[in-house]
């Protein structure tokens, strides 16, 4: 029984962390804009292969 005065206190250093966590990311703008990130995924491959292909000179 006594590992309850153990156990209570660190459940609640979890939540008040995982609270200042949220609140953080709250603050830095991580929510504004959901789904150019979702986007970027998708069209990422396509911008470098299409910035190495500039790149590289052509050996003809």
């Amino acid at each position: 029984m006594s590992i309850i005065y153990v156990l209570i206190p660190i459940a609640i250093l979890f939540v008040a962390i995982g609270i200042w966590i949220f609140f953080w990311a709250v603050r830095s703008k991580q929510f504004e804009d959901l789904e150019k990130e979702g986007f970027s995924i998708l069209f990422d491959e396509d911008n470098k292969a299409k910035a190495d292909e500039q790149k590289k000179p052509d050996d003809r």
